[in-house]
């Protein structure tokens, strides 16, 4: 297992090529069916609002791995995706310090309206929970959940002096977070992205996401003189609890956790158990596209077959971007000491897997090819997509197997046209 690792890791070049046969239509999706400009009356131009949304994905994944010493493994990846901007940010601390060495923290914080909030709180959250004081080696649970809602609630209050003085005002995050102590695991969310613990391939815990329209958040936003119109506040913001937002915290005579959007975190207790296997935290881009079902499944087939829990993640995202997240994707995986372990039968599985997706694709390209036309990539992708394949990743299906199928593709087409070098297509493939 590579430990303590950070960097920045690229897309495969194949993947690559598939965005830039696809990019063009989702383009055209975005910009309105690819039509010029916005029209103008009577010599005025309308303003153009920009676009959340990019031309092409940036696919450059940032990820980090690490350890702690009681046995716990980590790791993150994160991926821009589609999104203009990247607002998602992430802490791992595999080992508190001043005598909590064997308790670790992680969280996700997906920000939206820009990054500074995202990127301010990840500074000073963590701070904020252990100044409490609640927080010791006696590891008590009633103190614990009192010190994470105390820290976040003072977090935000500290982030309104900042957020005037920076012009913040408008910017806000979502937060979702896990202190592991020897004893228990305690979650704390604050809004839409969601934690999971699983236990012998299964969800055992998951974390509630907050929306405008469930019915307690909806009689806070009510009560605080707000509206739920089209899932969103004031038809506006998808959640409903958060970290800055503070232009929908102004209700006079109402304390921060009864404003339209509350501060305060769901905090859960779970005692550990020698059962646990792994939890997940991640923003919203994953779960907008996988249950929490699905992605158990997913993780728990893929730690059978990956010992590089960077790689693991590195597939979800990819999972993820090819079930349609236009979102920013970002996930922390912690696995256990009774996490799955890799297996020889299961190794077995997935390369006979990987040797049947190959012919599969080389079958289809002979049959498209014979009707006259070489084949492109989408049109093998929806043929094979058709096309009955035991033994796909439960949870994950043909989508998680697309690289492999990309790949393949590529070294079909390379052999129906080999290069020459001067780069025309030839009927002989150097060596």
């Amino acid at each position: 297992m590579t430990t303590a690792r950070k960097g920045s890791v690229e897309m495969p070049a194949f993947v690559r090529r598939l965005v830039k046969e696809t990019e063009k239509r989702v383009s055209s999706f975005f910009k309105g069916g690819g039509r010029g400009g916005a029209e103008h009356t009577d010599g005025e131009r309308e303003e153009v609002i920009p676009s959340p949304y990019l031309d092409r994905p940036v696919l450059d994944k940032l990820t980090e791995e690490g350890y702690s010493r009681w046995g716990l493994t980590y790791a993150l990846c994160s991926m821009q995706g589609w999104r203009a901007n990247m607002e998602d940010y992430h802490n791992c601390v595999p080992q508190l310090g001043a005598g909590l060495a064997d308790w670790s923290f992680f969280a996700v914080f997906d920000g939206h309206a820009g990054n500074q909030v995202a990127q301010y709180v990840s500074q000073h959250l963590l701070d904020q929970v252990l100044a409490t004081g609640g927080i010791g080696p006696e590891d008590h649970p009633d103190r614990v959940r009192g010190s994470f809602t105390d820290g976040f609630l003072h977090t935000d209050k500290h982030l309104l002096t900042a957020a005037r003085r920076e012009g913040w005002e408008r910017g806000g995050t979502t937060v979702t977070s896990t202190l592991i102590s020897p004893r228990y695991i305690y979650f704390a969310n604050c809004g839409d992205s969601r934690a999971m613990l699983c236990q012998a391939g299964q969800v055992c815990f998951s974390t509630e996401d907050h929306k405008p329209y469930n019915p307690l958040e909806r009689e806070r936003i009510e009560s605080a003189g707000g509206s739920v119109s089209l899932q969103r506040i004031n038809g506006s913001l998808a959640v409903s609890r958060a970290l800055g937002d503070f232009s929908y915290k102004g209700t006079e005579n109402r304390p921060p956790t009864q404003q339209m959007v509350s501060p305060e975190p769901e905090v859960y207790v779970m005692e550990r158990s020698p059962g646990d296997e792994f939890l997940v935290l991640a923003c919203d881009g994953v779960w907008d596209t996988v249950s929490n079902e699905e992605l158990c499944a997913f993780i728990h087939s893929r730690l059978h077959v990956c010992t590089d829990l960077g790689d693991v993640c590195s597939q979800v995202i990819d999972l993820c971007l090819y079930k349609g997240s236009l979102d920013n994707i970002s996930i922390i995986l912690v696995c256990f000491p009774g996490a799955p372990q890799l297996s020889a039968e299961a190794l077995h599985q997935e390369a006979e897997l990987e040797d049947l997706l190959e012919s599969k694709v080389a079958e289809i390209y002979e049959e498209l090819s014979i009707q006259g036309e070489e084949p492109d990539l989408l049109s093998v992708l929806t043929v094979l997509a058709n096309t009955d394949v035991p033994g796909l990743p439960p949870g994950g299906g043909l989508q998680s197997k697309r690289n492999c199928i990309i790949s393949a593709y590529y070294e079909k087409k390379e052999e129906h046209n080999p290069t020459t070098p001067n780069g025309l297509g030839g009927s002989e493939k150097l060596v």
